[in-house]
């Protein structure tokens, strides 16, 4: 890697990616103190410092019921991005509103996470669980801190339950959960859950990954190697998701191909069905070696995160990461 980019994602104005690439990248441990150094300075870095800045005192954004329903400035989204950006989790700021999705979202009675809250019981709604809202909610949790919490392990238990890998079968599950949303289940499994779901499992540590668990991640890997990423699996001429092929960040409930295989190299996963994938990403590369963001929700975040059509610091951090796996 060119030196000159590496300093470009080092340069300490984002403090997210300067940390993301010590450790990503140049695989600095967690003790280092520069590290550590940059560590301190995401809290106070120019977008999570304007996120937290506008949190209601009870954890939450904007309307507090609306948790979900407002995209995507809702509590459940802005912890999503604050997450990504590798929020500090011993800010109590961060703390209350890991706290309020646990006490709105979650639902006791699934153990997944749910799009409203009960008027009486102001918990989550166990005819509103979902599975690509479980698996962002899962993953932002365990960035967060929250991996040993009794509640994110059953999230993570519904995860390796529920969620389905089912690729025009012409008998889907049938039950409670399946018969709520088809669209989420139904004879093809949306693939969003599948990349939430299989994102969610991949931040827990390796050593902390149990049997079932590694099993899931091996079953969710399968479903899009069938695929060849983002490709039709009974006709893999054609794209399945043409949206996969725009890279962006953060992704919301939406994913792409570099978010996708950025889990298969932590995963340390290498099949020739991950061809095209790489090919995709290496000519998306700009002659000065960067990634451009094409796909963005500036506009309708509660800060907006990089600038369309620019080169990003986040997608050229990620891109270099699956090339130093594959290439």
């Amino acid at each position: 890697m060119e030196k000159v980019l590496i300093d470009w994602l080092l340069e300490e104005n984002n403090p997210s990616v300067r940390f993301a690439t010590l450790t990503r990248l140049l695989d600095e441990p967690l003790d280092d103190p520069e590290v550590q150094k940059t560590c301190n300075c995401i809290g106070k870095g120019d977008v999570v410092a304007r996120i937290l800045d506008k949190q209601n005192s009870d954890g939450s954004w904007g309307i507090p019921e609306r948790f979900y329903l407002d995209k995507y400035t809702g509590t459940v989204w802005t912890l999503l991005v604050l997450s990504e950006l590798y929020a500090p989790a011993d800010d109590m700021r961060v703390v209350r509103a890991c706290d309020f999705i646990l006490d709105h979202s979650f639902n006791a009675e699934s153990g997944g996470f749910s799009t409203s809250e009960s008027v009486r019981t102001k918990t989550g709604l166990a005819s509103l669980v979902i599975p690509c809202l479980t698996g962002n909610m899962v993953y932002s949790l365990i960035r967060c801190g929250y991996l040993e919490d009794e509640r994110v392990q059953r999230a993570i238990e519904w995860i390796c339950t529920y969620q389905r890998t089912d690729d025009g079968d012409d008998r889907p599950p049938l039950g409670p959960m399946y018969d709520r949303y088809r669209s989420c289940w139904g004879r093809h499994s949306c693939h969003m859950g599948v990349a939430k779901g299989l994102k969610a499992l991949c931040a827990i540590p390796l050593e902390k990954r149990n049997d079932q668990v590694a099993s899931k991640i091996e079953e969710l890997c399968e479903y899009f190697l069938i695929h060849h990423i983002f490709k039709k699996s009974h006709k893999l001429e054609e794209v399945s998701k043409p949206g996969w092929l725009r890279f962006g960040f953060p992704l919301m409930y939406q994913s792409d191909v570099l978010e996708l295989m950025e889990l298969f190299a932590d995963l340390e996963i290498h099949d020739s069905r991950l061809d095209e994938s790489l090919e995709l990403i290496e000519k998306k590369a700009t002659s000065e070696g960067k990634w451009v963001l094409e796909n963005s929700y500036n506009g309708r975040l509660q800060v907006a995160i990089e600038q369309k059509g620019e080169p990003s610091k986040w997608l050229t951090l990620k891109a270099l990461k699956v090339l130093q796996e594959y290439r």
